[in-house]
């Protein structure tokens, strides 16, 4: 965890809603010199913080209305950070919690050296990374509409169609299974949003890609260099780092990418692991995706998995490998070189 220490003039916390902020301005001393609620407009914040311009610092919690205001700052030269919405906890502490009262804690804790950073993401490239977020959600409905095509048909003991439905033949051979027409409409409108989902997600998946190479052209070829990683894993881990330089270290590149455990410890107890929820969901998921694609097909690696089984159970073995696929990652994008199997497996 890091904190912004910075000395500025004058800090400004802000607590964030959609359409509203409260604002709090204290100067170097901590006195308060404005607090009030504005309309989340950014002539109304101008308006406030204009005779500051310079000489303020401009925090906020990390939630889902950031993206204006640190443009905003951008655009006026104001100095911004992102504050971990995790670690703020002191924010939620005390018998009183108002967005007046948050906004003051926010402005003390950026004077007193104790606000948490989050990654502030760059602007030009916020946009495609959030596309290809929404991409995957579209792509879970998708299972479940698949899902429930083939629930039904075990509903009415038929047997399974054993087919990916991905394909327009496979869904046009379900359109005439049963005989019920309100059956068979249910089902034909699972399979109607599979293809409707199917002919939008390519456009998105090729909108992205483009993006990608224009901007990662041997980033993103150097991931495709590791066996069982293709175009969606390679523009998820690509879009989910952002700039691999802002990671000082591969152990902290590991922690964000939720690849190990942090121990609760206390009084020379420890009592199990904390912080599973803090890091990068997308790129936990990206690793453990690949870990599974890299062994398929592959002795070499089914070998080591089957070695480290006899240390540990299968689940941890291959939370062992997705590590190691994720420091291998790591060293490829910093030191831009592909990926060299034999090297992997003698580590």
């Amino acid at each position: 965890m890091q904190f912004y220490t910075k000395n500025h003039p004058y800090y400004c916390g802000i607590d964030l809603h959609a359409r509203s902020l409260y604002v709090c301005i204290i100067n170097h001393d901590g006195e308060i010199c404005i607090h009030q609620e504005i309309k989340a407009s950014p002539e109304h914040l101008m308006r406030i913080l204009e005779p500051y311009i310079g000489n303020i610092i401009v925090g906020v919690e990390c939630m889902h209305c950031w993206y204006w205001v640190a443009d905003w700052c951008e655009d006026n030269a104001v100095d911004f950070i992102l504050g971990h919405a995790l670690y703020m906890k002191a924010i939620h502490g005390g018998k009183a919690k108002t967005d007046k009262i948050d906004s003051f804690k926010i402005a003390k804790l950026l004077r007193g050296g104790t606000f948490p950073v989050a990654y502030h993401y760059p602007k030009s490239m916020r946009a495609t990374r959030d596309l290809l977020r929404r991409r995957m959600k579209i792509i879970r409905h998708g299972a479940m509409l698949k899902a429930h095509v083939s629930n039904t048909l075990s509903q009415y003991n038929l047997p399974a169609h054993g087919t990916n439905l991905r394909y327009s033949q496979a869904r046009d051979a379900l359109r005439e299974t049963f005989d019920d027409k309100y059956v068979q409409a249910n089902i034909n409108l699972d399979l109607n949003l599979v293809e409707h989902y199917d002919k939008e997600l390519r456009q998105i998946e090729k909108q992205v890609e483009n993006h990608a190479i224009k901007h990662f052209y041997r980033e993103y070829h150097l991931l495709k260099s590791i066996k069982g990683v293709g175009k969606i894993l390679a523009l998820t881990i690509l879009y989910e780092i952002g700039d691999i330089q802002r990671f000082d270290s591969v152990q902290k590149f590991a922690s964000y990418s939720r690849l190990v455990k942090c121990k609760a410890e206390s009084a020379g107890k420890i009592y199990g692991t904390s912080g599973a929820k803090i890091g990068n969901a997308h790129l936990k998921w990206a690793f453990s995706e690949a870990c599974v694609l890299y062994l398929r097909g592959n002795d070499d690696a089914q070998r080591y998995l089957a070695k480290l089984q006899r240390r540990m159970p299968k689940s941890k073995a291959l939370s062992v490998l997705a590590h190691k696929l994720g420091r291998c990652v790591y060293f490829m994008l910093r030191n831009k070189t592909l990926f060299n199997e034999d090297q992997f497996m003698k580590r």
